[in-house]
């Protein structure tokens, strides 16, 4: 059970605020218990995922190649919250196939056939697991399939980004309420007795 109060979203008055459950309702077809824990600290809230759109959309990156991100980081964290959560967003929010978006949460890096896609979340699961480990060969290998210093520089903060969301979710035992398959697929979950299953209509498409 989640650790701190989940705020409804109706309870909330601030058009910024409303922007961003807006936004992500259309992504991932309603708001995310996630949300509804970042709504205890609003002033943060605004500008935590104002900075998470910036990342998403302002950048070098493509969408798809930021869940790619979101996805193998979370699941290198532990986190079956967000990882479930971008495989929803890449696969309800992006229609990228379900069945690669299966194969990517449960295989990883391994399933990724395009080059460019591969060396973005190479790079970003490296920078996850040890920073300083980074070697000027790793930048070269972004630079080889298009990436700038921008993109470069946007790439690092997304992977921070991720973490931080893995680590208050992790932290706070938010409510999972997303399909169970996501979480099966990355981490082996079984609904045990007494545990609650998960909201298994969210992101379907009629």
């Amino acid at each position: 059970m989640t650790r701190v109060a989940m705020i409804e979203p109706e309870t909330n008055s601030d058009p910024a605020i409303t922007e961003i459950l807006t936004w992500v309702t259309q992504v991932e077809g309603a708001v995310p218990n996630h949300f509804k824990v970042e709504l205890n600290f609003p002033e943060l809230m605004k500008a935590k995922l104002g900075t998470t759109q910036v990342l998403w959309q302002m950048g070098e990156l493509l969408l798809p190649e930021v869940q790619h991100v979101g996805i193998t980081v979370s699941k290198a964290n532990g986190c079956p919250y967000c990882t479930a959560a971008f495989c929803t967003i890449l696969n309800y929010g992006l229609e990228v196939d379900e069945k690669y978006t299966q194969a990517l949460v449960s295989d990883g890096e391994a399933v990724i056939d395009d080059p460019r896609t591969r060396a973005i979340v190479t790079f970003a699961i490296k920078v996850n697991a040890e920073a300083a480990a980074v070697t000027d060969g790793d930048i070269s290998a972004l630079r080889d399939v298009g990436l700038t210093d921008k993109g470069i520089v946007q790439l690092i903060h997304l992977v921070s980004d991720f973490a931080s969301y893995n680590r208050l979710n992790l932290a706070l035992d938010t409510d999972y309420d997303y399909r169970d398959m996501w979480r099966q697929l990355a981490f082996g979950w079984e609904l045990e007795p007494g545990g609650a299953e998960g909201d298994n209509t969210r992101g379907i498409r009629a």
